[in-house]
């Protein structure tokens, strides 16, 4: 790979264990050549992780043109970290778009990790076309979510940390939970209906979809749960997020590159106003001069 395409773009997802990236095809909503990766650097503060994101992109013939999407974990506004999970605390605050831009030479765009996994399945997998309020929900060692109402990402929705039975309710039903617990299917599941009925109440989504690592077992547990909404197995599981941050990145550049267009037409046009105003001006003084010469 060695020019742009508007085809491609390339997908980094920042984790407390590793950092991985690849190029990603934006036609098929796959890798387009073998994911790399590094180890977090520890501990993961800011400078240490730029340095090492740096690294993993010129391990691949990344064109200077091709725009990088980069999930992180923490409420990710304007591009700033207002948590951290995983990550060392000193990312609170941190302009990480501003950094890792500057540090790689490329434009980045920043996302949440699980809005990058959403949005992995809002444009490739399960989500497609869905309209209404779709919810997606990654079970792991936390629960990640993402909600799009009519295809449009409402970020940091954080819905695993809905109150439940006193405290976030990760803790009561993620799938480390079930791990840590040694639940049985059925159990674990009861815990499951629980919380997806508040959502489902709350929220009342079109869809449900539920990814993370045990979403692979799906058969076992979305059978047992009886709601009125859909709900089903992502269908991107541990590219979605590499894959939803290189689909954020197209989008947002071409949303860049859309404004700058429109910036530059209007600054065009102001600027031939300006040229037409002058030169009437100057016609004017002109008529002006010549009744003052004939008087």
């Amino acid at each position: 790979m060695s020019t742009s395409s508007p085809t491609q773009a390339f997908g980094i997802d920042i984790g407390g264990s590793g950092i991985k990236g690849a190029p990603v095809d934006l036609q098929r909503g796959e890798l387009a050549a073998e994911r790399h990766r590094i180890p977090t650097p520890q501990p993961s503060l800011p400078d240490a992780v730029a340095d090492t994101v740096s690294e993993l992109i010129s391990s691949f013939d990344v064109p200077a043109g091709m725009p990088v999407g980069v999930t992180f974990p923490a409420v990710i506004q304007q591009g700033v970290a207002q948590t951290a999970a995983n990550v060392d605390d000193s990312w609170i605050g941190t302009d990480v778009d501003a950094l890792l831009t500057e540090r790689t030479g490329h434009d980045v765009f920043v996302v949440n990790d699980a809005d990058a996994a959403g949005i992995a399945e809002m444009t490739f997998g399960a989500g497609q076309g869905v309209p209404g309020v779709v919810i997606v929900v990654t079970l792991g060692t936390g629960v990640g979510s993402a909600m799009f109402v009519d295809g449009t990402l409402v970020p940091n929705s954080e819905l695993g940390h809905l109150t439940l039975h006193g405290a976030a309710a990760e803790r009561y039903m993620a799938s480390s939970a079930r791990e840590r617990e040694e639940l049985d299917w059925d159990v674990w599941a009861g815990r499951l209906q629980e919380y997806f009925s508040m959502v489902e109440f709350l929220f009342s989504p079109t869809r449900i979809i539920v990814g993370g690592g045990v979403s692979k077992k799906h058969e076992k547990f979305l059978p047992l749960l009886d709601l009125k909404t859909e709900i089903v197995p992502a269908q991107l599981r541990n590219e979605a997020g590499i894959i939803g941050a290189a689909a954020l990145a197209s989008q947002e550049e071409h949303h860049l590159l859309a404004q700058q267009k429109k910036a530059a037409k209007q600054a065009k046009k102001a600027a031939k106003l300006e040229k037409k105003k002058a030169k009437e001006s100057a016609k004017g003084e002109k008529k002006s001069g010549k009744k003052t010469g004939k008087a």
